[in-house]
């Protein structure tokens, strides 16, 4: 199959580098990247660089050349940011060459919301996916480890997300100091906490959880601090066995964001983490039905996984969850 990647962005060029690298396995022809505004001179070593890992760049200067891209393609990642790609659900829908598609984070109403082994069998051959946040990932992924896929043990939760101002490439929301969002959502607070519970109504469930969301000076890793409440206690080595068996979950020993973005740059395919969390392992405090602790949040690399699996979901549901847990053992780095 041939997929365009709507995007050349921070997440664009990074899914597109994981596309080419695991092409076979998807059972791709070849990875497309639009280039949605016009290139700068500072973006070409990007868009050099993969053309010669075997991507074709398709640059917003190209005459005729975007026009004919829709027509060509049976699945589009759609990687914009601000409404772009809700804004073009309804275009993705009227074109009978493109199978399925998915957009990713901010774009809410654009398809099903996801969350790789969280909900997989809501969006088997759906047109139309949004991939979560990464911030939601954390905690949909969280909620399903402690009380079960069905969230059967989870009486209630309520979770800090400690945001990083920008990425690390980025230059456009530096802050000076922490600053703390509105609570918006009457139910669930912030939006991470209101997001999960949309992605766990796809299920069926409605789950009892909120979420505070303060953003500080940093460019490395979000955390969030997870407060969780079970339906029945259990032992505290039998909890933390269950956060490092996670397949999605990481773990580590280490309390300083710097130390595990340190690991992910340097075992990480293409620096990132693939982790939905990484749960800070020797942390934890459980008092009888009670569990409190640390993860880190690897950012957007988290949700490239779930892309991939919406991916195969929409377009081969019946070889998804092979391939799925393929990728998550070869690109999970489990230990940091």
């Amino acid at each position: 199959m041939k997929v365009l990647v709507v995007g050349a962005g921070n997440i664009g060029t990074t899914l597109a580098n994981v596309l080419l690298a695991h092409r076979r396995v998807l059972g791709l022809d070849q990875v497309l990247v639009q280039k949605v505004r016009e290139p700068a001179p500072f973006d070409a070593p990007d868009l050099d660089e993969l053309e010669r890992r075997g991507a074709r760049v398709v640059r917003a200067t190209t005459p005729g050349a975007v026009a004919d891209l829709f027509g060509s393609v049976g699945y589009v990642f759609d990687c914009r940011k601000d409404g772009a790609a809700v804004r073009d659900r309804g275009r993705y829908l009227d074109l009978a060459s493109v199978r399925a598609a998915s957009a990713q984070g901010s774009e809410a109403g654009f398809g099903v919301p996801f969350v790789g082994g969280v909900n997989p069998g809501a969006v088997i051959g759906a047109r139309l996916v949004q991939i979560a946040s990464c911030n939601t990932h954390a905690t949909a992924t969280l909620l399903t480890a402690l009380g079960g896929p069905d969230l059967a043990q989870l009486e209630e939760a309520d979770l800090v997300c400690v945001r990083r101002c920008e990425d690390l490439g980025g230059r456009e929301r530096l802050v000076g100091a922490s600053v703390v969002s509105r609570h918006r959502d009457a139910d669930h607070g912030t939006h991470h906490a209101a997001d999960a519970a949309r992605v766990f109504a796809t299920l069926g469930l409605a789950p009892g959880v909120t979420s505070s969301d303060v953003t500080t000076p940093s460019q490395l890793m979000h955390a969030v601090r997870f407060n969780v409440r079970l339906r029945t206690a259990r032992p505290a080595a039998e909890i933390a066995a269950d956060l490092a068996a996670h397949p999605r979950l990481a773990t580590t020993a280490k309390f300083d964001s710097n130390r595990v973005f340190e690991l992910g740059r340097r075992y990480g395919f293409q620096g990132r983490l693939y982790a939905h969390a990484v749960v800070v392992a020797n942390d934890l405090m459980v008092s009888g039905r009670t569990v409190k602790g640390w993860a880190f949040v690897p950012q957007e690399g988290n949700t490239l996984l779930s892309t991939l699996e919406a991916f195969l979901l929409q377009t081969r549901p019946a070889e998804a969850d092979a391939i799925a847990r393929r990728l998550c053992a070869e690109l999970i780095t489990r230990r940091l």
